[in-house]
């Protein structure tokens, strides 16, 4: 089954599977079933055409996924980088933008640069 222009896992719960969906979460998934009246616990591979075409039809046309959603995304962040504010700059620099804290921490926005830093250990004097 294709939703989005995403194959989605035969063998999972639909619950599940509707999770490969970028910008679909599992609040989002219970929510697009409760609409198809589907229960959550059916395997993709079971479900017929008509479910199918349902699933997919409340998707495309009620939430923004995939291309769409990256796309909005980025304009959103270059909005704020183009307007200079404190959140753009701080997306700008590669720091983390929600108030925490950069003397420790951080490293998953400012990239693992741990191997760097010496460690702390004189070489011995070479030879002349």
């Amino acid at each position: 089954m294709r939703v989005a222009g995403v194959t989605i896992p035969r063998d999972k719960r639909i619950i599940i599977a509707l999770t490969y969906i970028y910008g679909v979460g599992s609040v989002t998934a219970k929510k697009i079933l409760e609409l198809a009246k589907l229960d959550a616990n059916i395997r993709v591979k079971d479900l017929t055409e008509v479910q199918e075409d349902l699933v997919r039809t409340i998707i495309e046309k009620q939430y923004t996924t995939e291309g769409d959603l990256r796309r909005q995304i980025q304009s959103n962040l270059k909005r704020l980088k183009d307007i200079k504010c404190f959140r753009g700059i701080r997306h700008m620099r590669h720091l983390p933008v929600r108030g925490q804290r950069t003397k420790t921490n951080s490293r998953t926005v400012r990239g693992n640069k741990r191997n760097l830093a010496p460690s702390g250990k004189k070489n011995s004097a070479q030879k002349t």
